[in-house]
């Protein structure tokens, strides 16, 4: 893709250029369109379980492509169990492989990464996040970023949010938000997964 044909895409970006007016959704220019892929996962969750809060249910766990929002226990009596798979980029590998198991109840958690979602061309890897004040593919060491909040909404848009900003600015970011944890793995200097988790996501972690 040519450098004209990214900066014409660029005009289409930015919430700015986008309105509610008279409960309308007004565009600057016709040709914008709205994405949405951010966010309803977590937010689907959050209506399902209000759902099964109407209809008297109290243990429940909803998940929607891979977004999870627990409430109450399991059919064993216990704190609903999560796992954060292993970022390996083997695109037609799907491993079951945990880089760690947490415990969450009353609370949503959100994982977003690029290691299952890119495409190779002319031997190099794109990531599918896509950063909007370049128009390309993000380049940074995150490979994953789980999010843990009161709700799916929340824990969704900040998973995606942080794999744009990358883990140093992440963790800036997340260190301001005292609603949610955070839990990024990342490649190191050779080549090797790291972990960063914030003080609170640390609660929620079982062996």
């Amino acid at each position: 893709m040519t450098q004209e044909k990214v900066d014409s895409l660029k005009l289409l970006t930015g919430y700015q250029k986008v309105k509610l007016e008279n409960g309308k959704v007004v565009k600057e220019n016709i040709n914008m369109k709205l994405d949405m892929n951010a966010l309803c996962d977590g937010y689907f969750c959050d209506l399902m379980c209000e759902f099964f809060i109407q209809k008297g249910c109290k243990n429940y766990l909803a998940e929607i492509g891979g977004e999870v929002k627990a409430q109450g226990k399991n059919e064993k009596g216990n704190i609903w169990t999560i796992g954060i798979n292993k970022p390996l980029e083997e695109k037609e590998f799907i491993s079951n492989e945990l880089q760690a198991k947490v415990q969450i109840e009353n609370r949503a958690l959100a994982t977003s990464g690029n290691y299952r979602n890119f495409y190779i061309e002319d031997g190099k890897k794109y990531a599918h996040t896509i950063d909007p004040k370049t128009g390309y593919p993000v380049q940074h060491s995150l490979l994953s970023a789980t999010v843990i909040a009161e709700n799916g909404l929340t824990a969704d848009g900040f998973a995606t949010t942080f794999m744009v900003l990358g883990l140093e600015k992440g963790i800036e970011v997340a260190g301001a938000v005292p609603e949610i944890e955070v839990f990024f793995i990342y490649a190191d200097e050779k080549g090797e997964n790291q972990v960063y988790m914030s003080e609170g996501f640390k609660q929620f972690i079982i062996e």
